[in-house]
């Protein structure tokens, strides 16, 4: 049997990530990786409520940012907050897309990752 463990976003600035991470969504550092050459540094976040973790791996030597491509996927996080939650994101400025009549919105990170926001059922 296998079950979900984490799901990897590559940074360009770990810092500037971690801390859009925090204030956006409250998640937080769980675990680290850091090989002792310093070329790559992974930091795993949690929500204290799942065991599904977010890996954001940062290399030291990459200068470009990611091609995202279309940016054909997402994470998604349910929340029981959903107009303080909303509010934030809309003072932060990170929210990209919203579909009032399903009852959702994307915000997206500093690296131009999307993430949906739902309001829990």
């Amino acid at each position: 049997m296998t079950k979900f463990a984490h799901f990897n976003f590559n940074v360009l600035d770990l810092e500037k990530s971690l801390k859009f991470y925090k204030d956006a969504l409250g998640l937080e550092a769980v675990r680290e990786f850091e090989p002792e050459d310093k070329s790559f540094r992974l930091v795993y976040l949690g929500d204290k409520e799942t065991d599904f973790q977010l890996e954001l791996t940062w290399l030291r030597d990459r200068r470009e940012p990611y091609n995202l491509g279309e940016c054909e996927f997402h994470l998604a996080f349910d929340t029981d907050q959903y107009d303080e939650l909303h509010k934030r994101h809309e003072e932060m400025g990170c929210i990209v897309f919203e579909n009032p009549g399903m009852g959702i919105y994307f915000i997206t990170d500093p690296d131009g990752y999307w993430i949906e926001i739902v309001p829990t059922k």
